[in-house]
């Protein structure tokens, strides 16, 4: 009996510092006594909460502001970034990269490492970001951070842990859950892009995110979350049919937008994104009419999502940021030539806000949220009280 009381003690408190820090989180900072009001816990609970976070470096107190009670001035409760820290991962075709974004979701580092991972072996690859991670996390150390968790975002379908399919990186079934000794998460990059949008980019709550890269992804955000369908396979707008009688795709289809609009069909001979930006802005013909001919296909693809999910944003990530200015255009044109008729109003087009970070911050985020909702399980709290 006295057991079962002590288990239920620690699962109240792991309840209610998860309800602390999330309202610090929302609407932050607030004084004790706000919190109390804020969460209908009491005084004493929360001053003891507040002190188990400050212990571990989840929050921070400083300035003193109006606590709600009787108009006497308190300290502030705000969410601390000076020691605790998430590291969100990705594995893309032409790198690896690495970042550590601390609670307040200030980038702390950057580490990109160029890699030609396309056909690759997936043992050598998860070497090299063992290597990163190890890297990354010893400065990060350095700096006074503690990691507590990691998440991968990678170019592929994710199930329990696996890689089930990455047919770009010609991965199949490759594990990846013990890549790193920390709290770990892995999902596909588009989903993580999305997320890395909303927490750290435009933050609307409701938008179709579109990831250019060698393949095309999506991730739809409603609510805030990102809809993932019902074996999490959502989102693979680069497989919408956008010519029926077009060249064959890898996916065995025919007439894939990812023929059309994805990185290699934009790119051709070019060695990077920053080549075709180079030629666009110096007017080469042939360059202006890839990215015509992409736009096209995209708005082609693009009509049938908004037909489907209604949309009232779209977001171009990935390489599709530094090409949004010639991609706009034909995109916009062929949303409103084939919607005019059946809406008043197409969706807005807008370029992502954080470029080419998306995917590796919205894997961080992942960590992030996560410490948020439970805070007692990532921060060792379990037994605190």
């Amino acid at each position: 009996m006295v057991a079962s009381r002590g288990v239920r003690h620690d699962s109240m408190r792991a309840r209610n510092l998860a309800v602390v820090l999330g309202a610090i989180h929302r609407s932050g900072p607030h004084t004790r006594a706000a919190l109390a009001e804020l969460t209908g816990l009491t005084k004493t609970t929360v001053s003891s909460l507040v002190s188990d976070l400050l212990e571990v470096g989840a929050v921070t107190e400083s300035g003193a502001v109006r606590g709600g009670e009787r108009g006497r001035p308190g300290t502030a409760v705000s969410l601390s970034g000076h020691r605790v820290a998430t590291l969100g991962l990705e594995i893309n075709i032409d790198y690896l990269a690495a970042c550590v974004v601390d609670l307040t979701r200030e980038v702390r580092l950057r580490r990109i490492l160029r890699a030609g991972n396309r056909n690759s072996d997936p043992a050598e690859i998860l070497q090299s970001l063992r290597d990163l991670v190890k890297e990354t996390t010893a400065e990060a150390e350095q700096a006074g951070l503690r990691i507590i968790g990691a998440a991968l975002a990678v170019p592929g379908t994710v199930e329990g842990g696996v890689l089930r399919s990455a047919p770009h990186l010609g991965w199949r079934d490759v594990r990846v859950a013990d890549l790193v000794d920390l709290p770990f998460a892995i999902d596909n990059e588009a989903n993580l892009a999305a997320l890395g949008e909303l927490w750290f980019g435009s933050r609307e709550t409701d938008f179709l995110y579109v990831s250019g890269e060698i393949g095309i992804g999506a991730g739809l955000v409603v609510g805030g979350t990102v809809f993932r369908g019902t074996f999490g396979l959502a989102g693979e707008l680069g497989h919408v049919v956008v010519v029926p009688d077009g060249p064959a795709c890898r996916c065995g289809g025919r007439g894939c937008l990812e023929v059309y609009a994805g990185q290699d069909a934009l790119l051709g001979e070019l060695p990077a994104v920053t080549s075709l930006v180079a030629r666009l802005e110096s007017g080469d013909r042939r360059a202006l009419e890839a990215c015509r001919r992409a736009g096209h296909a995209l708005g082609v693809a693009l009509t049938s999502a908004v037909h489907l999910l209604d949309p009232g944003r779209i977001v171009l990530g990935g390489i599709y940021a530094p090409l949004f200015p010639w991609l706009e255009g034909p995109v916009s044109e062929g949303l409103d030539g084939r919607l005019g008729h059946m809406r008043g109003t197409p969706p807005a087009l807008v370029v992502s806000a954080i470029g080419a970070d998306a995917a590796v911050l919205g894997a961080a985020g992942l960590v992030i949220q996560q410490v948020i909702a439970e805070p007692a399980q990532l921060l060792g709290l379990q037994d605190a009280g």
